[in-house]
């Protein structure tokens, strides 16, 4: 049975295996940033080729946000999870294995599949055990898992791919994750009944997801979303190779002045979640928002940074900024859409940043490319969608959400 009595700690047990599942997906995307140095010298790839590998698995994970989010609060979040992680973990498996540049783009783009019901299913579990005042305090948590890979994978990934090189890599890493499919097979479980709050309307409450979509504030939030990943996984995706080419670093020194930034983000995101539970309501946009043309900011201060220590201080400026922005964004819906739409709504969001990363790389790949190795232009759009993440914060009021008039009886 995957529906049990909810206990004391039962909410505790479902964030700790929301926290050890995202931290293997993390692990599995970022390495990928690493690895492309030397899939690309293997395959002899272009850095055209190289963004298009990079955006393809953000194809798959977008495309797959909206049903994976329906899945979840049709079914439950057990089962959508449990096929997730395992699908990513075979697909893992299988980029080790990839041979060309096509078969590696194809590989990536059904990795992209499998990953992406998990996100939105990992929402619908928050919304499902945790009370409206804890659940920015719990994705949190969820979401820095991306920050401790951001860590953990730099100091690893540099030093394996040196040594086994990047196809035994992959091989292992998807080996962890079927491990990590049965431990979550025999301790992962549903609440036999979801939380009620007066400040959502209850479970057996129908929303149509049109309702959903005509919701200023969730386009607010799917624009903002979208502006602030493309910044993430702007920076995450081409500034190892950044450092590299441009700044003249070999693998091992990339690897570790990249964790600086993921270090000091651990303790910001899990920081921003306590004070976005404690913030009141209206003010956590505003300071969003000045968050975002601070983002904007440091961004220029880092294409211009004279030395690569003052570069690194503004990327994790950056990094911490954007960490608070993205913790508002994705728990905002957590606490104004109802449960019976929460993972649906959130994969909605969601679709907005991974169609950011899918776009972002490969947009870089062909702006470095067509300027003969500038950064300038890539800098200059990262620093554009930093403003326009400020501006759809601004605009998102907090009274633009579901109604009780929008709200159907469910039919039996």
């Amino acid at each position: 049975m995957s529906k049990v009595v909810q206990s004391k700690n039962f909410k505790y047990i479902v964030l700790a295996l929301l926290f050890l599942g995202w931290c293997l997906g993390n692990l599995d995307r970022f390495v990928m940033n690493y690895a492309i140095v030397g899939i690309t010298q293997d395959l002899g790839l272009s850095a055209s080729a190289q963004g298009i590998i990079l955006s393809s698995f953000f194809l798959g994970y977008a495309i797959m946000q909206i049903p994976g989010g329906a899945l979840a609060d049709r079914f439950g979040y057990r089962k959508v999870i449990l096929v997730s992680v395992f699908a990513w973990s075979i697909f893992t498996i299988l980029t080790g294995s990839a041979w060309s540049l096509f078969s590696l783009i194809f590989v990536r783009f059904l990795f992209g599949i499998g990953e992406g019901s998990f996100f939105p299913s990992g929402s619908k579990a928050i919304a499902t055990t945790f009370p409206i005042n804890q659940r920015s305090s719990a994705m949190s948590i969820m979401l820095a898992s991306g920050a401790i890979m951001g860590v953990v994978t730099p100091i690893l990934t540099s030093q394996a791919l040196e040594t086994i090189g990047w196809r035994p890599l992959f091989y292992i890493i998807g080996a962890v994750g079927i491990l990590v499919t049965i431990l979550m097979f025999f301790l992962l479980r549903e609440p036999a009944q979801p939380l009620q709050s007066a400040a959502v309307p209850a479970p057996k409450e129908k929303v149509p997801f049109k309702v959903v979509l005509k919701t200023p504030m969730i386009w607010n939030l799917f624009i903002g979303y979208f502006s602030i990943y493309a910044v993430n996984w702007g920076l995450q995706s081409w500034m190892p190779t950044y450092m590299v080419n441009v700044r003249g670093l070999d693998m091992t020194q990339m690897g570790l002045l990249s964790a600086i930034p993921a270090v000091i983000s651990i303790f910001t995101m899990l920081l921003s979640g306590y004070i976005l539970d404690r913030i009141p309501a209206g003010k956590d946009r505003i300071i969003a928002s000045v968050f975002g043309i601070c983002v904007a900011l440091f961004l220029y201060l880092m294409s211009t940074a004279g030395s690569i220590a003052m570069f690194i201080t503004h990327q994790t400026i950056v990094t911490a900024l954007a960490g608070f922005i993205s913790t508002l964004i994705i728990s905002k819906s957590l606490k104004t859409m109802p449960e019976t739409v929460v993972a649906t709504a959130n994969g909605f969001i969601n679709t907005g940043a991974q169609l950011a990363g899918f776009l972002t790389p490969m947009l870089i790949g062909f702006l470095v490319e067509a300027s003969g190795g500038s950064y300038t232009a890539a800098f200059v759009m990262l620093i554009a969608f930093a403003v326009i993440c400020s501006a759809s914060l601004m605009l998102s009021r907090r009274s633009d959400k579901i109604k009780p008039t929008d709200i159907q009886p469910t039919t039996v």
